[in-house]
């Protein structure tokens, strides 16, 4: 049942929930200070958008619940219930606990179990992937809370051209941005991609060939402790919490010394040698985000393990990211990687987790091609687009001079498409 809200824009709508979600909810608002409309908005939005879905929850004893949603929501929240064979208050429930776990209170917030682990990849080059995993970074790493201001102001200032090529509407953006908690995060980048494209963007030096590196960590040749391969990026905007373990052009020889390894030593698992690697690193960071190689080979199958959901991690909290462009090629290049994806998941009995595909320098002046290709990411069934990043000369620059995005240009577009990647991946 609905009915007008007196200020427009919205309409009060009846429905049930047992008393303690009821209370739980209210509590839950009045720590994080947002109105319980606000709240219900963005769980249902959320709710609706995820293809994670949830078992059903024991309503017995719900009692009477009212809210304002926006004009529209509640009618798309019901066509949602039944196409999920769900009654409007279990699809509510749902809704509410689905927030309330992704919403804790302050008092309860730990540091996760799990460092976050976000591999950037597709077997197709030149798509992005460096600027990718660098803007997402960027945006774990810089000063807590300025994002999300800056992401807020970015969504609402967005045209009605540009929120259709996102295919989303501002209230489901804002929603998003409403459960922002990227900021304030120690990240460690990794250069995983022996062509050193996101070491040399950074000004940083890349390792020397037949130098202790990730490579040598991966193959079971370590002399020393991996931590002191590590490099900070030292801008002010990340308060020393962004740094970037080097790439190496031996990782072009990985492949073949994986194999090699494998051969030799017996219990060798090719898929574990990025996870065998980086384990010591975990304890010193919330985040790793990797820029993967151009390939499907076993260095990509170990990217894809790392990747893989861990016991009681939660779904879309680590996973896969990928960049695209809109033109065929880059189909092909994603149905390869998504094969690869979904081998590896069978062959391990994995949990990998797509957390969204970024359609990258995007130009609608190449017309009808990049029009349609656009249409047709958004069209895949199994897997959402989260962000579209135009292609602008800011990055261009940022390049040319050595500097990290979201300090050089903390306020641009560019910058706040970044934020907007990680405010939607794995939602």
């Amino acid at each position: 049942m609905a009915s007008p809200y007196p200020e427009g824009d919205r309409e009060k709508v009846a429905s049930k929930l047992p008393p303690a979600l009821q209370q739980e909810l209210k509590i839950r608002c009045a720590e994080l200070g947002l109105d319980i409309k606000d709240a219900a908005t963005a769980a249902i939005t959320t709710w609706r958008t995820s293809s994670q879905f949830e078992r059903d929850i024991d309503t017995s004893g719900a009692k009477s619940f009212s809210t304002w949603l926006p004009l529209g929501l509640y009618d798309g929240f019901k066509a949602t219930c039944s196409e999920r064979g769900l009654s409007y208050i279990q699809g509510l429930v749902q809704s509410i606990r689905a927030w309330l776990d992704d919403n804790p209170s302050p008092k309860e917030v730990t540091r996760p179990a799990e460092t976050r682990r976000i591999v950037v990849c597709n077997q197709k080059g030149g798509v992005g992937k460096t600027t990718i995993s660098a803007g997402v970074a960027e945006a774990h790493a810089e000063a807590d809370g300025i994002g999300a201001k800056c992401l807020r102001n970015f969504v609402e200032s967005l045209t009605e051209i540009e929120l259709e090529r996102l295919n989303r509407t501002r209230e489901q953006l804002l929603a998003v941005v409403a459960d922002y908690t990227a900021g304030g995060q120690r990240v460690l980048l990794i250069d995983y991609d022996p062509q050193l494209h996101l070491s040399n963007q950074l000004g940083i030096p890349a390792i020397s060939v037949g130098e202790e590196s990730l490579v040598t960590h991966m193959t079971g040749e370590p002399r020393g402790d991996i931590r002191d391969l590590v490099v900070p990026i030292e801008d002010p905007r990340f308060g020393g919490r962004l740094h970037v373990l080097p790439g190496t052009r031996e990782g072009f020889l990985l492949d073949s010394k994986l194999a090699l390894t494998a051969a030799q030593s017996r219990g060798f698992q090719k898929e574990t040698a990025l996870e065998r690697a980086l384990r010591p690193l975990e304890e010193d960071y919330d985040v790793i985000v990797i820029d993967s190689p151009p390939s499907l080979g076993l260095s990509m199958d170990a990217g894809l393990y790392y990747a893989r959901r861990r016991p009681n991690e939660k779904p879309g909290r680590s996973g896969v990211l990928i960049p695209v462009q809109s033109e065929d090629s880059s189909a092909d290049a994603y149905q390869m990687l998504v094969d690869q994806i979904d081998d590896l998941r069978d062959d391990l009995h994995l949990e990998i987790d797509l957390l969204g595909i970024v359609v990258n320098l995007f130009d609608s002046r190449r017309g009808y091609i990049a029009t349609s290709s656009l249409e047709e990411w958004h069209n895949l069934e199994d897997q959402a687009v989260i962000a579209v990043v135009d292609d602008l000369k800011e990055q261009r620059e940022t390049v040319r001079l050595k500097k990290p995005l979201l300090a050089y240009v903390p306020e641009s577009k560019q910058a706040n498409v970044m934020r907007l990647i990680v405010a939607g991946a794995g939602k």
